[in-house]
């Protein structure tokens, strides 16, 4: 008889295959760069469906094995289905009535979702709310996959944010969610944007060259996004923080109660 492996082992291979996924997606976005510099070229818009079908049976592997551990329960996967149908739901609004800048009203709830359940719980999340809505848009393309792992990191670390328990002064906590959701306002952005900024041939300034060490790099990233990005992300941190602050204590409210009322384990990070 073949000896299933318990739950410290289920434990362990769960936080492997979901270390796998965010691997995936650092070499995703650092492939173009190393293969330009051995003069290998960068062009890379054929490999999106693979990244896409790698990342999406990581998930799906994910899923099994938090099930298997006992720290996902059919209802938990349940209640992600539905927060990622709700997301997307809101996604395709936000495609109808486009927000000001790069405002999105889909991290909002990412973040809170982490937050409640877990790391793992929230990169599922945000990883599946950017594909499902990339379908129910007509959004597929090249970018997607980098736009998955990127909103699965956003759920990710929400999970580990501190004072998770239901002890902290709601104004700690909402000041909390809103600077996170601030932070990743931008970060979303400046990640994604890493994902073309090798091919562009801008101002020669801020274009990325082979070779350039370490400090080069940063200043001129930290220029192309400065001129680039930074005043639409700039909405969207607002509007991250904006939505945390007065839809987060009900949202909490009621997932705190779903995870009560459908016995569901926050896992252990």
């Amino acid at each position: 008889m073949t000896r299933q492996p318990g739950p410290a082992g289920r434990h362990a291979f769960s936080l492997i295959v979901f270390a796998l996924a965010g691997l995936l997606g650092v070499a995703a976005l650092g492939y173009p760069f190393v293969a330009a510099s051995l003069g290998q070229g960068a062009g890379r818009a054929a490999d999106a469906p693979l990244v896409v079908a790698g990342l999406l049976t990581l998930c799906v592997l994910g899923m099994l094995v938090e099930a298997q551990s006992g720290s996902l329960n059919a209802r938990g996967i349940a209640l992600m289905g539905v927060l990622v149908a709700l997301n997307s739901a809101l996604r395709l609004v936000e495609n109808i009535i486009p927000g000001p800048g790069e405002f999105s009203p889909v991290f909002a709830l990412i973040i809170l979702a982490g937050y409640v359940f877990g790391a793992r719980f929230g990169f599922l999340t945000g990883a599946l709310t950017l594909l499902v809505s990339a379908v129910i848009t007509a959004g597929i393309g090249p970018w997607l996959p980098y736009q998955m792992f990127t909103a699965g990191w956003v759920g990710m670390s929400a999970g580990w944010l501190p004072g998770r328990g239901l002890n902290w002064p709601r104004w700690k906590t909402l000041a909390l969610l809103a600077g996170f959701g601030v932070m990743w306002g931008f970060a979303y952005g400046a990640i994604l944007n890493l994902s073309f900024w090798y091919v562009l041939a801008g101002d020669p300034a801020t274009a990325w060259v082979p070779g350039l060490d370490a400090g080069a790099i940063i200043a001129r990233y930290g220029g192309f996004y400065a001129v680039t990005s930074f005043v639409p992300d700039l909405f969207r941190a607002l509007g991250n923080a904006a939505l945390l602050v007065v839809f987060g204590p009900p949202t909490l409210k009621a997932l705190r109660r779903a995870r009560r009322q459908l016995a569901f384990e926050r896992e252990t990070e």
